[in-house]
């Protein structure tokens, strides 16, 4: 048979299947494989992608999701039952109309829909799709939050931003596999690289899949979260449903709520930092919580050469220490460093200062201050006298485990090895004690850092 028939008869096959031509002759000898173009991979549909749980409310009583489709649907809603080991649960499922709005992007153009699922009943798990009455998803789980507190664990990541696709997706995926029943994730910034590259949200939310759609989100933005004029990317309030009792203008990037006997405290490290300051002193002043975790995309102590946040660390460090605050979880440095409870007041310690002993004269203030990161972007280490563990050229996920007056904290690599870990236990009237576990793997640095790490 001639070498044209050839071609025509798989064309016709292959289209019987459903390929496409590319697909045909993507290996055929006389055409070199073609590059598929982000604007066909990351082209919006009919059927909704990009599905994402959050919290705007009580995690006990609500669920918000949020999720994509091409401009032709109009009108979403979302579908909800209380979860059963048989498949008749759709029958008693409830609808929920969405919220849409349009987003335009170097790309395409799509829309966004938000559901906010209410009146839920605590510590149960439920079924839900998303779609336009025709088109759906697949059914997802999520479950809702005790309304008292029981042991959990949440999984907390630092910068994301590069090679999402093919070196982040790793890492959140081990991190599934160590925590399969954590119950939600925390993303310090700078979960991509180019604010309104939507090909790279692409990518973040392909990294996550389906794991987004069951197991909710916390993000807060990073400087590459910003766009030009210094603006928050367009990207991010139709992709995530958040809180909005921040300060005014800050909606959806500085937020508090509660999980258990936790409160998690979301931060825009990037702007109007002296208005969050007294934000951030109200909501702590009020807190009954038992445990306190911020989070915010810079550091209050740098781990990478030549970084330092001075303005961010006198704004927000009073208050930190004031209310006794357990954990702050960061990124941007890219790369590791963990404090244990004495870290300075006042200026940074020197190398000189340090061997005489004038840090002794720091209080413990009972936070542990944390910087990592989990995508391939790595800086070199500036390591700090009171940094107990530090780390480079290395992915990381760090899985916390909080039962009643416990915090249990680990740091784990892209391979699952464990890499760092410690307790706090809660001490009534007094600082948390901090019990140092860190692992006897060998520290992971280019060079000996420049300054050795003090004990804890």
């Amino acid at each position: 048979m001639p070498a044209a028939s050839r071609s025509f008869c798989r064309l016709v096959t292959a289209l019987a299947l459903g390929l496409s031509a590319s697909q045909v002759f993507a290996h055929d000898g006389d055409h070199p494989p073609i590059k598929v173009q982000p604007a066909e991979t990351y082209a919006p549909k009919v059927l909704p992608d990009r599905i994402i749980l959050t919290w705007a409310d009580d995690p006990a009583t609500t669920q918000a999701v949020t999720w994509r489709t091409s401009t032709e649907v109009t009108k979403a809603l979302a579908e909800i039952a209380v979860a059963d080991a048989g498949p008749d649960f759709v029958k008693s499922a409830r609808q929920v109309l969405a919220t849409t709005q349009p987003l335009k992007t170097d790309l395409s153009e799509a829309h966004y829909h938000a559901a906010r699922f209410t009146d839920l009943k605590p510590a149960t798990k439920y079924a839900y799709r998303v779609g336009d009455g025709v088109n759906w998803s697949e059914w997802f789980h999520f479950t809702t939050a005790s309304d008292r507190p029981q042991p959990f664990s949440f999984v907390y990541f630092g910068d994301a931003q590069n090679d999402i696709r093919s070196l982040w997706s790793r890492v959140i995926r081990e991190a599934y596999g160590d925590a399969p029943k954590a119950r939600f994730m925390i993303h310090a910034g700078d979960l991509v690289n180019t604010a309104e590259a939507d090909a790279e949200w692409g990518e973040w939310h392909g990294a996550g899949a389906w794991l987004n759609a069951m197991l909710p989100s916390v993000p807060v933005p990073g400087n590459h979260e910003q766009a030009k004029g210094g603006r928050l990317s367009h990207h991010w309030r139709p992709t995530f449903t958040l809180p909005e009792n921040g300060p005014e203008g800050l909606e959806e990037t500085c937020f508090t709520f509660v999980y258990h006997n936790l409160r998690i405290i979301g931060l825009d490290s990037n702007r109007q930092l002296d208005v969050q300051t007294a934000w951030l002193d109200k909501v702590l002043a009020e807190n009954r919580s038992e445990w306190v975790v911020c989070t915010f995309h810079h550091p209050v102590f740098s781990t990478a050469k030549n970084r330092d946040n001075a303005r961010l660390r006198a704004a927000w460090k009073p208050i930190l220490d004031k209310h006794r605050v357990d954990l702050v979880l960061t990124g941007h440095d890219h790369s590791y460093g963990r404090t244990n409870l004495t870290v300075p007041a006042g200026p940074l310690p020197t190398l000189e200062n340090v061997a005489t002993g004038l840090n002794k004269r720091e209080p413990e203030t009972g936070t542990v201050y944390v910087v990592s990161v989990s995508g391939p972007k790595m800086y070199e280490v500036n390591a700090k006298p009171f940094m107990t563990r530090t780390a480079e050229d290395t992915q990381l996920y760090q899985i916390i485990h909080i039962d009643s007056g416990t915090l249990r904290y680990e740091a784990r690599t892209a391979v699952g090895e464990l890499y760092d870990a410690f307790t706090l236990n809660k001490r009534p009237g007094q600082i948390n004690q901090l019990v140092d576990q860190a692992p006897t793997t060998p520290p992971r640095h280019r060079k000996p850092p420049s300054t050795a790490p003090a004990g804890p």
